[in-house]
């Protein structure tokens, strides 16, 4: 088993350390969440409904598939490095406008825009990939989110104090702050691991059909998107759960938050843990199958009459754990298909994961309404993560028939 190349922190000649790599992606998880708490305050504040501020959640989803599509292919053409260090810039400039913006719409706009920051995850997933083989590319990217894990699970309770304390603009404030920073650490560390660099984009366009034909790249995006899809469902209903059905305040509803993402980083540190020994596929199976379940058991507890808010959000805890087994094995799959387009891998994948994110997330609002508890979103994300089962299956099926299983 080969190792990971040797790494020296705040070095720009050699691979960014694991550390930067965690921070880089964990800037966007906490642009994705650290504001969930205040959205029913920034509605106040526009003077919107809630459908429409939770806009600031789908179309964050929906920009960010979309940039995935060009942030792989355009990094294995001119580097890791310089794409970074663009994208965090980008998300200043954006961030910056959130603060000031004077109506939603505006608002709205700025919000999509800060969906640039997804660069930080799409490259930290290829640089794995640059770094080491697929097996142990499943080992590492679990560590990296397992400490990104904690960005989430802390991220909306701090967004709910801020909330109470210092009013929704606080949670941009803090995101301005560590995106400086985050500029600052990729100049300083990130050195430039796509050493293999393709002639043009349009060489690249021209190598696409080789990746959307393979079977099994699908059958592993699927897996992700579906497994993932269930988590931004709960992202784009919960805050109405918690507020309308449950009468919690942002600053405890953003405790409550932490529960799955706790159950993330659980799932996270199995991953980093066992997937080399385990495999891949088996992983990412055990993960979609304790997914399902736990959101099975919720639906049948919660129609059965035990309403309470520790119950409602603990399970998903276990969802968590599920998604956190998943995601880096169904990952690491996707970018094993054709090693050599690993950041075009890796955008696509995540564009696709994204994507159907955005969408379940734009469908549980819809679903939600006065009156209606929370049952509309449970189905929704209970049928997301059986289908993640099905995916996976169709890929061990494609592996035994091709002789790789």
């Amino acid at each position: 088993m080969s190792s990971p190349p040797r790494v020296r922190f705040l070095d720009r000649t050699t691979p960014p350390h694991i550390v930067t790599l965690v921070l880089l992606a964990g800037i966007g998880a906490l642009a994705m969440n650290v504001f969930l708490p205040s959205l029913p305050a920034m509605a106040a504040h526009f003077g919107a409904e809630y459908r429409v501020i939770q806009l600031s959640v789908s179309l964050y989803l929906g920009v960010n598939a979309a940039l995935q599509l060009f942030i792989g292919p355009i990094s294995d053409r001119y580097g890791r490095r310089p794409v970074m260090l663009a994208a965090a810039a980008l998300f200043l400039l954006a961030t910056l406008g959130t603060l000031l913006a004077p109506t939603v719409e505006v608002f709205l706009v700025f919000r999509a825009l800060q969906a640039v920051i997804v660069a930080g995850l799409v490259l930290g997933r290829a640089v794995v990939r640059d770094m080491v083989p697929a097996a142990e590319s499943a080992s590492m990217i679990g560590y990296v989110t397992m400490g990104m894990a904690l960005v989430p699970m802390l991220g909306p309770m701090i967004g709910g104090i801020l909330d109470q304390t210092l009013g929704w603009k606080a949670n941009f404030w803090l995101l301005l702050v560590c995106g400086s920073a985050i500029l600052v650490l990729a100049w300083s560390d990130m050195g430039e691991t796509a050493t293999q660099r393709s002639a043009s984009l349009a060489q690249q366009v021209r190598e696409y059909p080789e990746l959307l034909t393979a079977r099994r790249f699908w059958g592993y995006c699927a897996a992700a998107a579906l497994a993932s899809g269930a988590f931004f469902a709960f992202l784009g209903g919960a805050p109405f759960v918690g507020t309308e059905v449950f009468g919690l305040s942002p600053a405890v509803l953003g405790l409550y938050f932490g529960a799955p993402a706790l159950g993330y980083a659980a799932g996270n540190f199995l991953a980093g843990r066992y997937s080399v020994r385990v495999g891949i596929n088996r992983m990412v199976l055990w993960g979609t199958l304790a997914s399902t379940l736990g959101l099975a058991v919720l639906m049948a507890l919660y129609a059965a009459g035990l309403h309470h808010p520790a119950v409602f959000f603990g399970f998903f805890g276990i969802m968590g754990l599920g998604n956190g087994m998943t995601l880096p094995n169904a990952t690491a799959g996707m970018l094993s298909v054709r090693p050599r387009l690993a950041g075009t891998a890796s955008g696509l994948g995540g564009a696709f994961m994204i994507g159907g994110g955005a969408a379940l997330s734009v469908l549980a609002g819809a679903v939600l309404g006065p009156g209606s508890g929370p049952l509309p979103l449970l189905w929704v994300m209970l049928l997301t993560s059986a289908g993640s089962i099905l995916a996976i299956l169709y890929v061990i099926r494609r592996e035994r028939r091709i002789g790789l299983g």
